[in-house]
C-alpha cells in the first residue's frame, strides 16, 4: 500500500517544487529493489505461440515471476498493452486503468509506470488508423505534414494513456538488402533529420515522449543484414549516421533507443563513448536512453563481452542505457543483490533512475491527482450515456483517414512516363500482380495488422483498407477493370503467368502491381528481420512483368515495396512506372487519384533506385571513387536517383541566382533564389532541391550532399520566387583531425529538381579562416517564398 498517501510528506508530489526537489526526495527513501524496480519494462500477455515480434523472444519475452511479485517493489514500464494482442478500446484503457491502479497501490510510493507502444505507422493498436510508412514520410519532402501526423499520433497516445511512442527510426538507409529500410526516411541525413525531427515535434506536442531509434550505427550493418557488425568508420557515422539525431535531439526529443549492432566490435548498448561521452556531454540529452527489446540479455547471447546477466546489466548501466525493455531479465534479482553487495555501484542505478524520474515528473506521473484513467475512458462513458447502442471508442476517424490520405497523396513517386498517365476515362484495364487485391500490400512490418494482427486472423484488420482493384473498381472514371493475380509476392506456377497474360493482352492498359510482403522475421521480403541476397523483384515477380510486357499492351508498373527494387531489364519498355512504398490506409485510393489525374503526382524519391547489377548496393552519398570510374566494372549509378519524381504539369523553372559577388563568409549566410511558375490549369507541386559539391576538402567527401529541399505549391497560373537562406556551417564535415570544419575555398552549389537533374551550378568562393564548429552548428536552411517583384 502506498505509504503516507495525499500527506505533505509526500515532497515528490508536489508539482509546485523543482523536479529535481522531488526526485531527491524519493530517491532518499527508496530501497535498492525499489530503485531498479524503476529501470525495466515488464511485457504482460505475450505469448510465444502467437509468433514473435521481437528478435529472439522465444528466449527472453517471457515473465518468470508472477505480478503480484513483480508489483511489490513497483514497476517502471508497461510494455504494448494495446500493442501485444487486438483488444478493444474501452477493454484494453480499462485494463490498463487497472494495472496502473494495482502497481500504485502495492509499491510504498505510489509511482505509476510509464506505458510505452510501437507508433512507427500510428499507434499500434487494434482499430487504430495505419498511416504511410517512413519512407512515404520522406517521399513527401514535406515536414509540415509530417509534424500533423505525428501530432494525431500523439493526440492518440494521449487518449490511451499511453506515455511514450517508440518512433522515429532515423537510421540514414545505406544498403537497400536490409530488411528495415522500409522503416527508414531516407538514404541522406538531412531529409531524415528535417522529417524525423518534425514527426518529433508533432507526437510530443501531445505531452507525450517520442524515442529515436537506433542510436547509432544500425542500417549500416554489412551486407544489409539484420543485427549484423558494423564496419562504419568514425567519420561516416559523424557526417552521415549521427546528424539525424543531433537534429531530432534539438527538436526535444526526450528519449534514445540504442542500437543492437556492435561498431568495430563495440556493442552500442555497452558503449560509454556513444551513450554518455557524445550523448550526454556532448549533446547535452538529459532524457532517458531505453535499451532496443533484449539488447542488454544479448550482450551475454549474441555479443559474448557478458558472462551473466549481471555482468550485462552492469555493462549497460555504465554506457549509459537507463531503461531494460521490453521486459525484465537482467535488471532483476540477481541485479539487486548485486548491489547490495557492492558488486555493481549503486550510483549507477541512481544516475538512471535520477533520469527515470524527472521523465516521470515531466509527464505528471508523480503529481498529486494523478489518475490512473485514461481520457478514453470519460469519452466512452459519456458516449454510452448519450447512445445506448456504443460499443467502442472510433480511432480510425474521419479526421486520422484524411491526414493518411493527404500524406499517401503527396508521397506517390511517378518514376516514369510516356504518355499513358494520367489514365483516360473508361479504359479497359488489366489488374495483375501480387499487391493489387490485398490490403496487407498498402501496410508496412510495424503496422498493428501485420505486426501483431497476423498471429489473430480470426479478428480481421480492424479498419477499411481498400485494395488497388477496389480502388479502381469504385473510381468514378469508370474503369472496366479485370484482374488476375499472376503470381503469389514469392512462388507460383506457370499457369498463373500465363493467365495474367492472356487477360493482358485483352486490355487497353496493364497495371502491374508488383512489391513486398511486409512482415517480420522471415514472414515476408521486407521488414525486421526479412533482408534481401540482392535487389531483384522478389520471386517470380520479375517473369510475370516480362509476360505482360511481351503482350503489347502498355504497362504500368506499380511498385508497393519496403525498398527500390532493380528494374533496369524492364525500365525503358514500361508505359510508365509509379513507386507508393507502404502508403497506409488510404494508399489505394491516393493511387486511384493519381493514376486517374485528379491529383498530379508530387512525390520525390528519398531513396533511389538501383541501377544495373542488383548486389552493387549504393546510395547518392558517395565520394568520387564511390562513383562510375575507369577502374572497376561494376556501375553504382542509380537509374531513378535521389531527389527524383515526375509531374503530369510539371513547375517552370525561371531565374535560378545567388547573391551578387559569389562571396560566402565562413561563418555568414548566402542566398539562393529560384523563380518558379505553374502554367497548367491544375495545382502543382515542386521541390527546389540544393545540394554541395566541395571540389578539394581535407578528406574525400561525397561528390554532392543535400542542403534544402523546401516543397513549394502553385496554384494554376501562380509565380513565386523561393529565397533559401544557407548558412556556412552547412558545408561543414570532419577533417582529418577528426573535429568538424567549415573551409575556406571554392564550392558549387547545384540547383535542381534532383540530385542528378540539376538546372544551375553556382560557384561560390567562401572567405574567411577555417572554423570548428560542434552541436550548435546551423543544420537546416531558412526558406522564404514570396512573389516576385514586378519589373520597374
Amino acid at each position: 500500500m502506498a505509504e503516507n498517501s495525499g500527506t505533505s510528506s509526500e515532497v515528490w508530489k508536489d508539482a509546485s517544487l523543482p523536479d529535481e526537489v522531488r526526485v531527491e526526495a524519493l530517491m532518499s527513501r527508496m530501497s535498492v529493489a525499489e530503485k531498479i524496480a524503476q529501470l525495466y519494462g515488464v511485457w504482460v500477455g505475450i505469448d510465444n505461440e502467437d509468433g514473435e515480434m521481437a528478435p529472439h523472444q522465444h528466449e527472453f519475452g517471457l515473465l518468470t515471476v508472477s505480478w503480484d511479485e513483480l508489483v511489490r517493489d513497483g514497476i517502471g514500464q508497461l510494455t504494448r498493452p494495446f500493442g501485444t494482442t487486438p483488444v478493444a478500446v474501452v477493454k484494453g484503457a480499462t485494463t490498463l486503468a487497472a494495472a496502473q491502479r494495482s502497481i500504485v497501490e502495492a509499491g510504498r510510493w505510489g509511482i505509476p509506470a510509464l506505458v510505452h507502444e510501437e507508433i512507427l505507422t500510428g499507434l499500434a493498436a487494434w482499430k487504430a488508423p495505419v498511416y504511410p510508412s517512413p519512407l512515404c514520410w520522406g517521399a513527401t519532402f514535406d515536414p509540415e505534414l509530417i509534424e500533423r501526423m505525428g501530432a494525431r499520433i500523439g493526440a492518440a497516445m494521449r487518449r490511451l494513456g499511453v506515455h511514450q511512442g517508440l518512433a522515429p527510426v532515423l537510421d540514414v538507409a545505406r544498403d537497400l538488402r536490409w530488411g528495415r529500410v522500409e522503416e527508414t526516411i531516407g538514404e541522406d541525413p538531412l531529409l531524415v533529420g528535417t522529417i524525423g525531427s518534425a514527426y518529433v515535434r508533432g507526437v510530443q506536442s501531445a505531452g507525450v515522449i517520442a524515442t529515436l531509434k537506433h542510436f547509432v550505427g544500425y542500417s549500416a550493418s554489412r551486407a544489409g543484414r539484420n543485427l549484423a557488425p558494423v564496419s562504419a568508420g568514425p567519420r561516416e557515422i559523424a557526417d552521415v549516421l549521427l546528424p539525424p539525431f543531433e537534429m531530432a535531439l534539438r527538436a526535444g526529443a526526450d528519449s534514445v533507443m540504442n542500437s543492437y549492432a556492435d561498431i568495430d566490435g563495440m556493442p552500442v548498448a555497452a558503449d560509454r563513448r556513444l551513450l554518455t561521452d557524445l550523448l550526454r556531454d556532448t549533446y547535452g540529452f538529459t532524457g532517458t536512453v531505453v535499451a532496443d527489446y533484449f539488447s542488454i540479455p544479448f550482450l551475454q547471447s549474441l555479443h559474448n563481452v557478458a558472462g551473466s546477466p549481471t555482468e550485462a546489466a552492469r555493462l549497460a548501466l555504465q554506457a549509459g542505457v537507463d531503461v531494460e525493455l521490453p521486459t525484465v531479465n537482467c535488471f532483476g534479482k540477481d541485479l539487486v543483490q548485486a548491489v547490495q553487495s557492492g558488486e555493481v555501484d549503486e550510483a549507477l542505478v541512481d544516475r538512471a533512475l535520477r533520469r527515470v524520474l524527472l521523465q516521470k515528473c515531466r509527464l505528471g506521473l508523480l503529481d498529486e491527482g494523478w489518475t490512473p484513467e485514461p481520457e478514453v475512458l470519460e469519452e466512452a462513458a459519456r458516449a454510452a450515456a448519450e447512445d445506448p447502442d456504443f460499443e467502442d471508442v472510433v480511432l480510425d476517424d474521419a479526421e486520422a483517414r484524411a491526414i493518411a490520405a493527404e500524406v499517401a497523396r503527396r508521397s506517390v513517386v511517378l518514376l516514369s512516363n510516356t504518355g499513358a498517365l494520367p489514365l483516360r476515362p473508361g479504359l479497359r484495364l488489366a489488374v495483375v500482380g501480387p499487391r493489387a487485391d490485398t490490403p496487407n500490400a498498402m501496410m508496412g512490418c510495424y503496422s498493428f495488422p501485420l505486426h501483431v494482427g497476423v498471429h489473430h486472423p480470426e479478428v480481421g484488420v480492424g479498419i477499411d483498407v481498400p485494395t488497388v482493384v477496389d480502388a479502381l473498381r469504385g473510381d468514378p472514371a469508370g474503369y472496366d477493370v479485370r484482374y488476375a493475380q499472376g503470381c503469389p509476392v514469392v512462388g507460383g506456377d506457370d499457369e498463373g503467368i500465363a493467365e495474367a497474360a492472356r487477360l493482358a493482352a485483352d486490355a487497353d492498359v496493364c497495371l502491374a502491381v508488383l512489391g513486398d510482403e511486409a512482415g517480420l522475421f522471415g514472414r515476408g521480403t521486407s521488414g525486421e528481420g526479412c533482408d534481401s541476397a540482392d535487389l531483384r523483384l522478389p520471386g517470380r515477380q520479375e517473369e510475370l512483368l516480362e509476360a505482360v510486357l511481351a503482350t503489347g499492351t502498355p504497362v504500368v508498373l506499380v511498385l508497393l515495396a519496403g525498398r527500390p527494387y532493380e528494374l533496369a531489364r524492364q525500365a525503358d519498355r514500361l508505359a510508365a512506372a509509379v513507386c507508393a512504398f507502404f502508403p497506409g490506409e488510404e494508399g489505394a485510393r491516393a493511387l486511384a487519384d493519381v493514376l486517374s489525374g485528379r491529383v498530379d503526382p508530387s512525390g520525390r524519391l528519398p531513396v533511389g533506385f538501383p541501377g544495373d547489377g542488383s548486389v552493387q548496393p549504393s546510395t547518392y552519398l558517395a565520394a568520387p571513387l564511390g562513383q562510375r570510374s575507369q577502374v572497376s566494372t561494376s556501375d553504382p549509378t542509380q537509374l531513378f536517383p535521389f531527389g527524383h519524381g515526375l509531374s503530369y504539369a510539371p513547375a517552370t523553372w525561371g531565374d535560378i541566382s545567388g547573391e551578387a559577388g559569389g562571396a560566402w563568409a565562413t561563418d555568414g549566410t548566402f542566398d539562393v533564389r529560384v523563380v518558379l511558375s505553374n502554367d497548367a490549369a491544375t495545382p502543382v507541386s515542386e521541390v527546389v532541391q540544393v545540394y554541395l559539391h566541395d571540389p578539394v576538402a581535407e578528406v574525400a567527401r561525397p561528390v554532392q550532399s543535400l542542403l534544402a529541399a523546401p516543397r513549394v505549391d502553385l496554384a494554376p497560373g501562380e509565380t513565386r520566387e523561393v529565397t533559401i537562406t544557407l548558412h556556412a556551417d552547412q558545408t561543414s564535415y570532419t577533417g582529418a583531425a577528426g573535429r568538424r570544419q567549415v573551409d575556406p575555398g571554392e564550392v558549387e552549389l547545384r540547383v535542381g529538381a534532383s540530385s542528378a537533374d540539376i538546372r544551375k551550378t553556382i560557384t561560390v568562393q567562401m572567405t574567411g579562416p577555417r572554423r570548428e564548429v560542434g552541436f550548435d552548428r546551423v543544420m537546416t536552411a531558412e526558406v522564404t517564398v514570396t512573389s516576385p517583384a514586378l519589373p520597374a
